[in-house]
């Protein structure tokens, strides 16, 4: 009878701070395009079938089966697939508290591309459990899988072929950051702290208050203020009538539009049209 007995070091391991948002397994087969968008969080991609592409900020390029897509926080990103090609299926994991970082271990980088065929059965084991775990919600599954998620992160470090590090991210900045970029993009659609909750996960009096602190005003008086910034312009520049501007700005109504108009700047938005020194003598109220 042979005994073996493996000792461990007397190491105490240290526990990452970070936390599993949410896993989702998609399976696309006819073309389709999602629209740009990004998070406060970390998105980890594998794929488990099939080709597509991602556009990353400026960037396009081509994944297949068993390359791993790695997005940081608060980057411009989505995914395509196409119906000349296989049936394209990932998982993908929401990973709050965690961002990967470039070689130096420094700066981070935006995203980046690994392929892990040669150990797919280590890395597909634990992220389809924690599929199973998610879908099943069994007595402590949520630990569970927030255990096998930090050792499916120290299983990418050790098997990735380029040097791949993570550190930790910086909460109330990062989450500010993305809803500051989501406004700047987004001012002309119908946004409400309840949307805003629902993107970063955090309760809307909390968005509130850190946002203030960040900015110096709230969510949503930073959205009227990019709508007003747009509507001077097209003020100024074009012969659109009040209404379409109202409209492409985002604005519920003419009536609102002229409402808020006249309370930022003393003037109805016709008047500020008429003001021959309307650029450069304004006195907006702030």
């Amino acid at each position: 009878m042979s005994n073996y007995r493996y000792q461990l070091k007397e190491k105490k391991a240290e526990k990452m701070n970070m936390r599993l948002l949410y896993i989702s397994q998609a399976r696309y087969d006819t073309d389709w395009h999602s629209i740009k968008h990004m998070h406060h969080f970390t998105e980890l991609f594998y794929v488990m079938n099939g080709s597509g592409e991602f556009l990353v900020e400026n960037s396009r390029f081509k994944v297949s089966q068993d390359d791993l897509i790695i997005i940081n926080p608060n980057v411009s990103h989505t995914e395509v697939g196409h119906a000349d090609d296989d049936v394209f299926e990932y998982i993908v994991l929401g990973i709050d508290g965690l961002q990967f970082v470039s070689e130096d271990g420094k700066s981070s980088s935006s995203y980046s591309l690994h392929n892990y065929q040669e150990f797919k059965h280590e890395v597909l084991f634990y992220l389809r459990t924690l599929v199973l775990e998610a879908q099943a919600k069994d007595e402590s599954y949520e630990p569970i899988c927030q255990n096998l998620l930090e050792i499916l992160i120290l299983n990418m470090v050790r098997r990735t072929k380029k040097k791949l590090t993570f550190a930790p991210t910086k909460k109330i900045s990062k989450e500010c950051k993305f809803i500051e970029q989501y406004i700047d993009e987004h001012f002309r659609e119908d946004i409400t702290l309840e949307k805003l909750s629902q993107l970063t996960y955090l309760n809307k009096y909390y968005i509130v208050h850190v946002f203030k602190n960040y900015k110096g005003i709230s969510p949503i008086n930073y959205m009227i203020s990019k709508r007003m910034e747009e509507a001077k312009s097209l003020l100024a520049t074009t012969n659109f009538s009040v209404s379409k501007i109202s409209d492409i700005t985002g604005f519920s109504s003419q009536s609102y539009f002229s409402q808020v108009f006249k309370k930022e700047t003393n003037k109805s938005p016709n008047q500020y049209r008429r003001s021959p020194d309307k650029p450069e003598n304004e006195s907006d109220r702030k």
